[in-house]
């Protein structure tokens, strides 16, 4: 839900006179104009596509009220036209979206006037949300900058994410005294490992590649060449979701021999994975504390940053934050939804001060260092502070609205990772199952996902490091040997 503090940038020209959509003239130029179009959202017809713009670069693209309503009729539209065949989201300027308008939120929730406003805006925005994980089209989302809360909950459930070298990817909420929402108590409980639960309490960001690579997108394309994809898949016709794949696989941009491996893998992950794997916030913070201690330079020193990281974030965030990825594991997106529902509810109903404090401090006053939480300390937040965001009986979850999807929708969700490299699960599945008799080569296991997934880049990438943390791999380069027995 974070929107970036407001900085001043340049905004895309998009010329009428062209023929080409919106998305790819505002993508490819570099004019300082006004567009010509100024409702915050654009669409846009180009032979198989249909295409909304997020266009209020100079916000970074904020979700705000108006955008909702403008597309929820448009989208129902293309749901139903024989002629669209793919629906594709975009954004002008240097953000995709980077989040919900949350500044204006807090004003309508301050006053019993306007909380309503508020309350409303949660719930359009969620349901959006839903309505855009069960299109009856296939959805392609364009992750070509930042992309953060709100931004994340439009993009999040489509079928095809397609991240590139600009992409910056995060649920920042905690930062300001609130929750992750637009699903991210069901989605980053999906994710490998903890990272997800990592994600959540810290507001750490990902970028580039590491977007792809943790499962986030779904394929990964250098930023020049996204008008090209663009146009690529306008051009096909009657396409299938395997046609619009291999499409954008086609545009896919393979590693540069300089360029960094994630910051979150090896060593580091492994701890990353034992510390946050608790259900409380103490347990935690606990690991990381002994982390930092570490005689591996590099796991302390991470483990250092990170309680540092908690330390400026919201303690009564970071416990509602941990409980609702842990309730959301186990249910549905629409569950997980209403879920967030009810705890956007009772921080516009006054459940807890650090909603106005975070927002005030720092996209209001954007002082650097730590907010006045109150409480100020984990400790101090008790478990009846944290049942205010869950429990039916609470006094602040009283108008809490249901969630109620259209009928336009499809009846099979689409699955949001049907294209995205194997999970870590799989790999350690598969490399227990051939190993069970006798250890395999690391040759063969790549070999055999290669197949898998139809040769998709950056399978191999994943395998090798998955299976390198965690698993014995014995052996030169090129002969190496794997057993997963004794690890699984």
């Amino acid at each position: 839900m974070l929107a970036t503090a407001l900085t001043r940038m340049s905004r895309n020209s998009v010329s009428a006179a062209l023929a080409r959509t919106s998305a790819v003239a505002a993508h490819m130029s570099t004019s300082t104009q006004a567009t010509p179009l100024e409702q915050p959202v654009l669409f846009e017809s180009d032979g198989a596509t249909r295409t909304y713009v997020l266009n209020r670069a100079s916000k970074l693209n904020a979700l705000n009220t108006d955008m909702l309503k403008l597309m929820r009729p448009q989208l129902e539209q293309w749901s139903k036209s024989d002629l669209c065949k793919i629906i594709v989201g975009t954004g002008i300027g240097r953000a995709f979206c980077a989040g919900g308008d949350i500044a204006t939120v807090l004003q309508h929730s301050l006053h019993d006037a306007t909380r309503s406003k508020a309350i409303e805006f949660f719930r359009d925005e969620f349901e959006m949300n839903y309505i855009l994980s069960a299109l009856p089209k296939p959805y392609v989302t364009i992750l070509d900058g930042i992309t953060m809360g709100g931004g994340v909950g439009l993009a999040i459930s489509a079928p095809f994410r397609v991240a590139t070298e600009k992409s910056v990817f995060a649920m920042p909420e905690t930062k300001i005294g609130y929750c992750p929402d637009v699903g991210a108590s069901f989605f980053l409980s999906k994710i490998d490992g903890e990272i997800g639960t990592y994600l959540a309490l810290t507001s750490e960001t990902l970028a580039g590649r590491e977007v792809f690579e943790l499962g986030f997108a779904t394929h990964f394309v250098s930023s020049r060449t996204v008008p090209n994809l663009l146009t690529r898949l306008s051009d096909l016709e009657d396409p299938t979701p395997a046609m619009i794949d291999r499409t954008i696989e086609d545009h896919h941009a393979k590693r540069l021999p300089d360029e960094p491996v994630g910051k979150l893998t090896g060593r580091t992950r492994q701890a990353l994975d034992m510390a946050f794997q608790h259900d409380t916030v103490e347990e935690i913070v606990e690991d990381l504390t002994k982390l930092a201690s570490t005689s591996d330079d590099s796991v302390a020193r991470w483990a250092s940053e990170t309680l540092e990281t908690l330390h400026m974030r919201s303690p009564t965030s970071l416990k509602v934050a941990l409980e609702a990825v842990r309730r959301g594991k186990k249910m549905t997106l629409l569950q997980a939804l209403q879920m967030e529902m009810g705890i956007a509810t009772a921080y516009c109903s006054g459940a807890s001060s650090d909603f106005t404090a975070g927002i005030t401090a720092v996209l209001v006053d954007k002082i650097r260092g730590r907010p006045a939480w109150s409480p100020d300390q984990l400790i101090d937040v008790s478990d009846e502070i944290v049942r205010r965001f869950f429990e039916r009986d609470s006094n602040y979850l009283g108008a809490v609205p249901t969630l109620t999807p259209p009928d336009f929708l499809s009846n099979g969700k689409q699955n949001p990772m049907k294209f995205a490299l194997p999970s870590e699960d799989a790999i350690l599945q598969i490399a227990k199952s051939k190993a069970r008799k006798d250890p395999i080569s690391l040759s063969d296991l790549v070999a055999h996902f290669d197949g898998l997934h139809s040769g998709k880049q950056g399978v191999a990438e994943k395998v090798v490091e998955v299976v390198k943390r965690s698993c014995d791999v014995i052996g030169n380069q090129g002969s190496e040997v794997v057993n997963c027995k004794e690890q699984l």
